[in-house]
């Protein structure tokens, strides 16, 4: 019926297996020695020379600086869940780990260090302080690597990598040598993102933006009839304008275009030019060009030949104009203001003007648009064969609605600034002659040598390294064994933040380095993870949590499975403690359900009994779990996780655990062949149902499966596969039984009865389903055969079915009486209210569609209470 695997010989006194387990389950005591013993053993580690079918994931490198946070935790569990899943379906499974340099992080870091110090790194100069970023990396670097051991992570720890090891070194050399023979990198003067503090332009995944008080002032060029007031937030950038722009059909400005006004405070005179770009309905209409600050300024510049000003180093220091000259820009532009305001050129003034302003990610500083020289790649024909490569099918985004986010980024690219004025990272491979010459080194190749040669300064972004990561962790640009194994990578997981930045640029990498084969077949992307209010975490918010406090109080599996749970595809996950709380009560269950079914001999031994020799709730169990098996594979498939887990709850919490072995304590108690069938169900249910949560939750699946199988580990277990067998039959006989249980503790809530009290009962089963499950239904309900002064005081017909029970001497009758009968009246009274209201053809004339609903709403919730109540009332012991 379901397979089976490990099998070993159980011993004839049941309870032994379950004596080996403590009576409870300490995370702490488990998962450590667990986690040890998989990594010695060699579970995870990948043979390129196996017949087995590969199965790629990489990690998506974590900075060498950071530390696991829930966002790591959320993306390792999923990445996880799937390489679990694979190795156990029989697949040479790869999850290549390995860190980040994070260039800027990591300079930051080790420069901060210097500064306490009273040291820079310009007193140690660059070889030295390199070696200094070397030192404190492996002394300080990579503690996220001990936290991923912690969480469960089974990567391939004998292949981890780093960007900036020898091996992925070169392979950053040689795709940058082939970019730039090919002429798709470049040098040129563009407006980049400086970080006046880090003092090197950033990427745009590298500036936060947010809403700052600022202000907007509009500002008179020119006087009479040929003054023109344009409005910026930045003042002191007004030093550098070489134009002021206008829209062609502004008819307002037409006389002007082609004059020349003068720039007040410089004594200057610039164009009035007409630029499509100008949007004729926002403000006056009219616009300062600063092509050296701003970039749009800089495309409204190139179209028009205008000359380029800086008027600010790399610190943000105004450089021109005696007045402002050695000014902080924000210092400036209060000056420029008031300067601006004594002329009589200030037309309005607007404080505080909220605007969004971009920050640098790492040390917050605002960010300055900034013209300069660096590095780029051309990326038109590689972002149109990352955009193709999934028009054409060959890699699937999941879910497919974020195609179009995907489509919006590749289809709009613009070049990458690929240069960092930092001194940690990979220097970029290029030589610059006495007499101007340029040369790219391969990393075969000797640089130039003698008098006037240097190499460039600058060094790669990080995320050209990264964007490598698929195939150089794989050995390229060697044509590896495991290159040639696990390339293509099956599957990306990552979060849909870093789609356009980290995603785009492994697939255009992946494309061009792979002859034309894509980094992976799917790109499957996740959410954020977010407080239990669906907020940010946010340090300025107060509700950042650190992973490893919930895993010390709750166990991993508890914030693995809470992760998995809420992993719908592409949405923002919320998680809150208690969330993290009753996943580990679910972990408690599991350990206390085993247990309990090993202590009465549940088994593994031998095949399953034939389907007439099982009980029906043995059948429905078997039934269950095979659709289980098959919904949580087809789940798998499409990446539902927090579907599947929640499939993967209920299946185990509520159907094995809840009733089947209720259900099977009562043929366990009789003994006899029928017990000895239930035992070897009960241990194919638990064996099956473990192996399917164990990829989510790792270690209380690992030491329960192994005590109850005796096999070594079941993290290379067989994974489930469909049965095929169902019962239709015993699943509706069983849904019967369930309803009558269920309707009855019900009554017996509702009657205020304790959970474990005894009620006398007598039970009309015959010709129903449920004749064969009276003792079963006595021992879920907690009742007693009918004795001498049997009396029924209350019948309850259900399914088919009465039970009749007797609650004279359990209950106080009038008490309940007189309790009910005021819920009675409440409820009539609050009937007749509603119905009033919904009455009145006035009111409802009146009253809003949505106010109407809710009376109608509040009105059947009356009619629902007086039915049920009234009901009760009929049951009670007259008398």
């Amino acid at each position: 019926m379901t397979d089976t695997t490990n099998q070993r010989p159980v011993s004839n006194n049941p309870g032994d297996e379950a004596a080996t387990l403590p009576t409870t389950y300490t995370p702490a005591d488990v998962e450590g020695e667990l986690y040890e013993r998989w990594v010695e053993r060699g579970y995870f580690t990948a043979d390129a020379k196996s017949d087995k079918p590969p199965f790629t994931i990489v990690i998506p490198p974590p900075n060498v600086t950071g530390s696991l946070h829930l966002g790591h935790a959320f993306e390792h569990t999923l990445i996880d869940a799937l390489v679990r899943r694979k190795r156990m379906q029989g697949y040479e499974a790869l999850w290549q780990p390995g860190m980040d340099h994070a260039g800027i992080a990591t300079q930051n870091v080790v420069e901060r260090e210097l500064a306490k110090e009273g040291k820079s790194r310009h007193d140690l100069g660059r070889e030295a302080f390199v070696e200094r970023v070397w030192k404190w990396k492996a002394e300080s670097g990579g503690q996220i690597s001990g936290q991923m051991r912690r969480l469960g992570d089974g990567v391939d720890w004998s292949r981890e990598r780093f960007t900036m090891d020898e091996g992925l070194s070169q392979a950053v050399q040689t795709i940058f040598k082939k970019l730039f023979d090919e002429e798709l990198i470049y040098r040129a003067e563009r407006i980049i993102n400086w970080c006046p503090r880090c003092l090197t332009a950033i990427s745009d995944i590298e500036v936060e933006y947010q809403d700052d008080d600022g202000e907007l002032v509009s500002i008179r060029y020119g006087d009479g009839e040929n003054a023109i007031v344009v409005a910026t937030t930045r003042a002191e950038t007004m030093l550098g304008d070489t134009a002021v722009a206008v829209h062609p059909d502004d008819e307002r400005y037409r006389h002007m275009v082609g004059t020349e006004i003068e720039l007040p405070l410089t004594g200057r005179r610039i164009p009035i030019v007409a630029d499509a770009h100008v949007d004729p309905e926002f403000g006056t209409g009219a616009v300062k060009v600063t092509p050296a600050h701003d970039p749009n300024d800089f495309e409204i510049g190139q179209r028009h030949n205008l000359p380029n000003i800086a008027v600010m180093d790399e610190h943000a220091v105004i450089t021109v104009h005696g007045p402002f000259l050695g000014l902080d820009r924000l210092e400036a532009r209060s000056a420029i203001v008031a300067a601006l305001r004594a002329e009589g050129r200030i037309v309005a003034e607007k404080r505080p003007y909220v605007h969004s302003v971009g920050h640098c990610s790492r040390c917050k500083t605002t960010i300055e648009p900034r013209l300069s020289m660096q590095w780029w790649v051309k990326v038109g024909p590689l972002a149109e064969a990352a955009g193709d490569a999934v028009r054409d099918g060959k890699v699937k985004i999941h879910p497919q609605e974020m195609e179009k986010r995907y489509f919006d980024w590749v289809d709009n690219l613009h070049d990458w600034c690929i240069s960092r004025q930092l001194w940690w990272g990979h220097r970029i491979p290029v030589w610059y002659g006495p007499n101007g010459e340029i040369v790219c080194v391969g990393p075969d190749e000797q640089p130039p040598i003698g008098e006037g040669w240097h190499q460039d300064t600058d060094v790669l972004d990080t995320w050209f390294s990264s964007g490598l990561w698929p195939f150089s962790t794989l050995g390229w640009p060697e044509q590896t064994e495991s290159l040639a194994k696990f390339y293509p990578n099956s599957v990306l997981v990552t979060g849909y933040d870093i789609l356009f930045f980290w995603v785009a640029r492994m697939m255009m990498f992946g494309l061009y380095a792979m002859d034309g084969t894509p980094p992976f077949h799917t790109i499957a992307l996740h959410g954020m993870v977010r407080d239990q209010n669906g907020k940010k975490m946010s340090k300025s918010f107060g509700n950042v949590v650190n992973p490893l406090d919930w895993m010390d109080k709750y166990g991993s599996d508890a914030l693995r499975f809470t992760l998995a749970r809420g992993a719908n595809p592409g949405v923002d996950v919320p998680i809150g403690e208690d969330w993290v709380q009753a996943a580990r009560n679910f972990a408690n269950k599991i350990w206390n359900a085993t247990r309990f079914a090993l202590m009465n001999g549940a088994t593994v031994e031998g095949p399953l009994p034939a389907a007439e020799e099982l009980t029906a709730s043995d059948r429905w169990i078997l039934s269950r779990l095979g659709s289980t098996v098959a919904e949580v594979d087809a789940l798998y498939e499409d990446y539902q996780f927090s579907k599947l887990s929640e499939a993967l709850y209920h299946f185990a919490w509520d159907e094995v655990f809840d009733w089947y072995v209720e259900l099977s304590k009562t043929t366990l108690a009789k003994g006899g062949p029928q017990a000895d069938a239930t035992r070897r169900v009960l241990g194919e249910v638990l064996d099956v149902t473990l192996r399917l949560l164990h990829p989510i939750v790792p270690f209380v699946t690992e030491a329960l499966w192994t005590t109850l199988t005796g096999a070594e580990s079941v993290v290379i277990a067989d994974w489930p596969t469909d049965s095929g067998f169902r019962d239709t039959a015993a699943e509706a006989e069983i849904a019967t039984l369930q309803q009558v249980v269920t309707e009855v503790r019900r009554f017996r809530t509702e009657q205020g009865l304790k959970p474990g009290q005894r009620v006398p009962a007598a039970l009309e089963l015959d010709g129903t389903a449920l004749a064969a499950h009276e003792d079963a239904i006595r021992s879920l309900l907690r009742l007693t055969a009918p004795e001498d002064g049997f009396h029924a005081t209350a019948s309850l017909p259900v399914a088919g079915a009465t039970v009749s029970l007797d609650l004279s001497g359990t209950i106080d009758v009038p008490a309940e009486r007189k309790r009910l009968q005021k819920d009675l009246a409440a409820a009539e009274k609050e009937k007749a209210q509603t119905a009033g209201k919904l009455g009145n053809e006035a009111f409802l004339a009146k009253a809003p569609d949505e106010v109407v609903a809710k009376i109608r709403v509040r009105m059947e919730t009356a009619e629902a209470d007086i039915a049920r109540i009234t009901a009760q009332l009929a049951a009670l012991p007259q008398g």
